[in-house]
């Protein structure tokens, strides 16, 4: 795993920018602390910074050319089945120079095209230049787990990992309002789009096409779709049981593809059954393993590392807990916050960085248990939506509850606080279309709250119908008679998956030099997901329902009797204490706040009202959004 850059210059004033190069790359060191360089070809730069994996010699240094000198790739991820596509060219009689999988990926593209992409199984950014065709291909892998953004004007062309390498080419900052919009809502900014106007994200799944000949010069194609479709007959015909096996063999295929590695490896442990499956499949194929768990002294309700060493100890792995009070959190708040070069208010980010950077001083690459939830149903808002597509008298009750949940306090952080909470977000939800609720139970804040955060000269900048069109392509999996929470979990794995979850594992990861694998989105997993019946994943009673059955006579008893929840950051007391003076007197100031002209100087002044207030609700999570934006502002955005 690295970090890539480049650009491609459209005519001599373009070329202007290959002095930027070099600067643009070593932006990019925290991806690639092994090794980093940058090659100039003509009107083509191609940058890379490399984290060493899979053959750590020189041979396999980028930017990679080919035998002819005639084809470049930087390259960013893992081609899990390299060897069996290293076999195949083989038998074409390519002749490799070193071991790495980027050779692979080179001469696979240079013999298929990107159509072989869809024989490729791993995850992935590359950007692949063709000197004598005077091409270049960009590509992201299938579900979104490694970035890819790009820029281009009349001039030039830019691509990088990460906005801080295109920030350095010196890319056009103007402010998108309609992201920053669904941004209050969400706090993240989804793809394609991202915080300035002309900076885009390539979708999971596309490629792009830059050539000088076009008429148009960038071109972007798909080369793969999932789907949530009627269930394959040959998925549906299979019994409960057969289904059960079916997900055993490829899950545990996905591991052992995952554990190939010339460094260190292990694997984060939360205590949970995803991960807890993803070291059980490990630990049948190495002699040992490494597991690594977070902790929270000063949190009793949110720490599960006793859940982690039970697994463990049930696979004799060299458990490590890393035991964290609230004060080593915020001791790391401003590195996550000077890391992101684009808005990213997800706060679980914080605990990730700090894992990332524990566990990065034992090994080199992590597995995770990431994406289960999103492709088997294991959130609370997906048995939200599965009852709230059949309800029984007890949906209808907590619905007409409505006017008593709003007088109960509500929070994450206490039982009857939190379910408070969420049977108010459940009685609305009851009263809208199946693509009204799914957007009202993703975000943190409606479309008009949102709005009323901006101030009139902001406004002014605001397309709201620019901002509905985009919410309406996010929404599209899902039909206004949902009856599947399939169409639930195919637009979670477009929205949430790749722009929440992906992105903050891959930005907190890459932070500190350190890659995490992800088995449960091998692509032949996730379409066998897609093919099972509503039934064989969530029913009143339980979520994720063939992931926990399957793996039940593998794992210890104690974690399927012990709630699910994941991990509130203290924000609050933060906000009260440590963060007040910073808040108040600097990133929203009322006079900051007022000369910066981006949000609405009394709506700000209303929620620092609240949130110092005996009954704060759940303003934490919006104060929290402005804070990371104002942040950011402060380093890029002004």
């Amino acid at each position: 795993m690295c970090g890539i850059t480049g650009l491609y210059a459209f005519n001599e004033l373009g070329k202007f920018h290959m002095i930027k190069l070099a600067a643009a790359t070593e932006a990019l060191e925290s991806r690639g602390p092994d090794f980093g360089q940058h090659d100039l070809l003509d009107h083509v730069g191609l940058g890379h910074r490399r984290l060493s994996i899979i053959d750590t010699s020189r041979e396999g240094s980028q930017p990679m050319k080919d035998a002819s000198g005639r084809y470049t790739i930087v390259f960013n991820g893992e081609i899990y089945n390299y060897r069996e596509l290293r076999q195949k060219l083989e038998g074409a009689n390519i002749n490799f120079v070193s071991q790495s999988d980027t050779e692979v990926l080179l001469y696979w593209l240079i013999h298929r095209g990107i159509d072989g992409l869809t024989e490729v199984n791993g995850f992935f950014a590359f950007a692949f230049f063709d000197a004598e065709a005077n091409r270049i291909w960009l590509a992201r892998d299938r579900f979104g787990i490694k970035p890819l953004l790009y820029y281009h004007d009349e001039d030039k062309f830019f691509f990088a990992s990460e906005m801080k390498s295109l920030l350095t080419f010196g890319v056009e900052k103007q402010l998108d309002y309609s992201s920053l919009h669904h941004y209050l809502q969400l706090n993240y900014i989804p793809a394609p789009y991202t915080i300035f106007q002309k900076v885009r994200k390539l979708l999971p799944g596309q490629y792009l096409e830059v050539a000088k000949g076009n008429e148009e010069r960038v071109k972007v194609g798909t080369y793969y779709e999932l789907t949530a479709d009627t269930p394959a007959q040959s998925v549906g015909s299979l019994s409960y049981q057969d289904q059960q096996q079916q997900l055993r063999k490829l899950l545990d295929q996905s591991v052992q593809r995952r554990l190939v590695a010339d460094v260190p490896l292990g694997s984060f442990l939360s205590g949970g059954i995803d991960s807890s499956v993803i070291t059980g499949l490990a630990r049948q194929h190495v002699d040992s393993f490494s597991t690594f768990s977070i902790g929270y002294r000063d949190e009793p309700f949110f720490d599960e590392t006793k859940y982690a060493k039970l697994v463990a100890q049930k696979f004799d792995t060299n458990h490590t807990v890393f035991s964290l009070t609230n004060d080593d959190l915020y001791r790391h708040l401003h590195n996550v916050l000077d890391y992101l070069s684009e808005p990213f208010a997800d706060s679980s980010a914080l605990p990730v960085y700090i894992l990332s950077k524990e566990t990065k001083q034992r090994v080199t690459v992590a597995l995770s248990g990431d994406g289960a939830d999103e492709i088997f149903s294991g959130y609370n808002k997906h048995l939200a939506a599965y009852r709230a597509m059949h309800p029984e008298w007890v949906e209808q009750l907590v619905a007409q509850g409505s006017p008593l949940w709003k007088r109960i306090p509500k929070s994450r952080n206490g039982w009857l606080s939190n379910k408070a909470r969420q049977f108010e977000r459940f009685a609305k939800g009851m009263k809208l279309s199946p693509k009204e609720r799914y957007w009202r139970w993703a975000t943190f804040l409606t479309s008009e709250k949102a709005s009323r955060l901006l101030s009139s000269k902001s406004l002014q900048q605001l397309s709201l119908e620019e901002s509905e069109s985009r919410q309406s392509q996010w929404l599209k999996p899902i039909s206004n008679t949902a009856e599947n929470i399939n169409q639930v979990l195919l637009a979670d794995t477009q929205l949430v998956l790749p722009n929440d979850m992906l992105t903050k594992v891959d930005l907190m990861s890459m932070a500190n030099g350190l890659e995490v694998r992800v088995p449960f989105l091998d692509h032949e997993v996730v379409e066998f997901a897609f093919q099972l019946p509503e039934s064989s994943k969530i029913n009143r009673r339980m979520k994720k329902r063939i992931v926990q059955d399957t793996f039940r006579d593998m794992l210890p008893p104690k974690l399927y009797q012990r709630p699910k929840h994941g991990f509130e950051v203290p924000l609050l007391p933060w906000f009260r204490t440590e963060l007040k003076s910073i808040i108040t007197h600097d990133l929203l100031d009322d006079q900051f706040i007022e000369e910066q002209g981006i949000f609405s100087g009394e709506e700000i002044k209303s929620l620092k009202r609240q949130l110092f207030s005996s009954n704060p609700g759940d303003v934490h999570a919006t104060i929290w959004a402005l804070v990371v934006f104002q942040w950011w502002w402060k380093q890029h955005g002004s």
